[in-house]
C-alpha cells in the first residue's frame, strides 16, 4: 500500500521501505523490459540488413514503420523508468506523495494506481487544460 502520513512526524520507516520496495520493483521491471526491447530491436535490424534484396517501396515503408515503432517503445520505457527513478529520489528527499505544484498530499488512490505521480489531480488537470 502506497500511503503517506500527513502528520508532522512523516512516514514510518516500515512505510518508506514498503514504498521504496514497490517503486524499485517497478523500476527493475521496466529495466528488464527495456533490455528485452533493445534485444528485439537489434534482432529486427539484423534481419533487416540481411533481407533487403528485392525490397520494393512498400517493403521499405513497412520496415521503416517497424523501426519507428521499436524506437518509440524504447523511448516510452525509458521515460517511464525515469519517472520511477524520480519517485525514488523524492522518497529519499521526503517529498514523495506530495504534489510538486501545490504541495498538497496526492490522494492514496492516485498513488496506488500511478505510483510515480508527482501532482495531485487538480494540478494535473490544470496542466492538461493549458497544454490543449
Amino acid at each position: 500500500m502506497l500511503v503517506h502520513d500527513t502528520t508532522a512526524t512523516g512516514r514510518s520507516q516500515a512505510e518508506v521501505d514498503q514504498i521504496r520496495q514497490s517503486l524499485r520493483s517497478r523500476y527493475d521491471e521496466l529495466t528488464a523490459e527495456y533490455d528485452q526491447a533493445v534485444m528485439q530491436s537489434q534482432v529486427l535490424r539484423l534481419v533487416e540488413v540481411g533481407d533487403t534484396a528485392g525490397d520494393d517501396q512498400a517493403d521499405s515503408g513497412t520496415k521503416t514503420a517497424e523501426r519507428d515503432t521499436a524506437q518509440s517503445l524504447l523511448r516510452t520505457i525509458l521515460d517511464r523508468r525515469a519517472q520511477f527513478e524520480h519517485a525514488l529520489t523524492r522518497l529519499d528527499e521526503g517529498t514523495y506523495g506530495f504534489c510538486e505544484g501545490c504541495t498538497a498530499p496526492i490522494p492514496v488512490e492516485r498513488l496506488e494506481i500511478f505510483p510515480s505521480a508527482t501532482s495531485c489531480v487538480a494540478c494535473k488537470q490544470t496542466r492538461e487544460r493549458r497544454a490543449a
